[in-house]
């Protein structure tokens, strides 16, 4: 008894996009932690996800990491089928893989606002289609990264912003349509601090104007997506915000 409760995730198979670093590196250890074979895909940080690879191998689960391009429906095809064949199925897919910048709204391309939904919006939509055969036969989870951006209105990210709120919606949209077999939610994180000196002063104001006076961490951020991985497969189409209450 014990151990299971050490290893809530016990005998799960999950797959992240965007796994290799940051955000997506803190969630993929915490699930191997917790007890689930994890397979990360990476797209241009080959090196840091080869270092996620053995932190992910330490936890003793069964690991893989993955080459693909969530924007490309053969690139995503491939990793999907690799990882659920190298895991020997698919309980949980978390949807992390995502781009940012800062634009103003005057300046703003054609070309930027298409990338930016290309990889928010279009690469989870993609990476759910194929998941979804894996996931019904064990009634598995989908877990979205959304963002704070997505609920309110950052006057210089117009793209990320929408291509937020579209994830947000996709998640409720999913989970209506994927019921009764696969939950679907999405956890949508504020100003979480990754201990950027680059960002240090930005991260000091917002802490600041958040009520719970600091930023968030990534264990806040890995702690909601563990909860959603392990709570009641009744609860979807919830969109958990983890800002501190700084959106209120």
């Amino acid at each position: 008894m014990a151990e299971q409760e050490a290893k809530p995730l016990g005998g799960k198979k999950a797959l992240i996009s965007g796994g290799g670093k940051r955000l997506g590196r803190a969630m993929a250890v915490a699930l191997a932690r917790a007890g689930a074979d994890t397979a990360i895909t990476f797209f241009k940080s080959r090196d840091k996800a080869q270092e996620t690879l053995k932190e992910l191998q330490a936890s003793r689960v069964h690991a893989l990491a993955l080459e693909c391009d969530v924007r490309d429906a053969e690139s995503v095809r491939a990793a999907v089928n690799a990882a659920a064949s190298g895991l020997g199925g698919l309980d949980i897919l978390i949807n992390n893989a995502a781009t940012y910048e800062t634009v103003r709204f005057e300046t703003l391309t054609i070309s930027e606002w298409d990338q930016m939904f290309a990889t928010n919006v279009r690469g989870p939509f993609l990476l759910s289609k194929e998941a979804v055969p894996h996931l019904r036969e064990r009634r598995g989870r989908i877990i979205h990264l959304g963002s704070l951006g997505g609920v309110r209105p950052w006057a210089n990210h117009a793209h990320y912003c929408s291509s937020k709120a579209a994830l947000h919606m996709l998640t409720k949209v999913m989970a209506k349509a994927l019921a009764p077999e696969i939950a679907v939610n999405c956890v949508a994180p504020g100003m979480i601090d990754l201990g950027e000196e680059s960002v240090r002063p930005f991260m000091e104001r917002m802490a600041r104007q958040t009520p719970m006076r600091r930023n968030g961490t990534a264990g806040d951020v890995t702690a909601a997506v563990i909860s959603f991985a392990t709570m009641p497969h009744f609860v979807t189409g919830q969109v958990l915000i983890v800002d501190g209450g700084l959106g209120l």
